[in-house]
């Protein structure tokens, strides 16, 4: 199956049962490279709670191709007051082992991207296990610099002007 048509869009209230499966899905395979040690504490009612209340802590794009989920990003803004500009921290980037290097985390990249620029954001920034290798190769590839690393945590950061250039590409 292609997933070169894949979508993205915001999650929905609708569509909290499949962030969790994702959120779930995203947890075993952090585990598989012992990035993750913990338990998965989050549940429907936490998610919609804190995701799609009043004042949201975070959002969620979803890819979907031929009406199901194949990936999500779980990001929300941070704001400098020295900068006086809000940046994105990505907290979650996942896409199922059978639409991977088909596009759908370049898609859902992009996106973020697209939302910052919008948003005249600083850059963009998230953590990635320096164990899992073609993740890290996919977010170079995308001109993600790491700009910290704790143990094998890296800490990826992408200016502007570089997720500027995605929509060009």
């Amino acid at each position: 199956m292609s997933y070169m048509d894949a979508s993205i869009r915001f999650a929905q209230e609708k569509d909290i049962a499949t962030i969790l499966s994702l959120i779930k899905k995203k947890a075993e395979f952090d585990r598989g490279m012992s990035a993750f040690v913990g338990k998965v504490e989050a549940d429907e009612e936490k998610i919609a709670q804190t995701l799609f209340c009043l004042q949201p802590f975070a959002a969620v794009l979803l890819a979907e191709s031929a009406g199901e989920a194949v990936g999500f990003a779980l990001f929300y803004y941070r704001y400098s007051s020295f900068k006086g500009q809000p940046s994105i921290w990505l907290d979650d980037l996942f896409v199922n082992t059978e639409a991977r290097k088909q596009g759908v985390g370049t898609m859902l990249l992009k996106r973020l991207g697209a939302l910052g620029s919008h948003y005249d954001c600083s850059h963009i920034a998230w953590n990635a296990s320096a164990n899992n290798r073609e993740s890290v190769g996919f977010y170079r590839k995308f001109g993600a610099e790491v700009v910290d690393q704790k143990s094998a945590v890296l800490t990826f950061q992408v200016a502007s002007e570089v997720f500027e250039k995605w929509s060009s590409d």
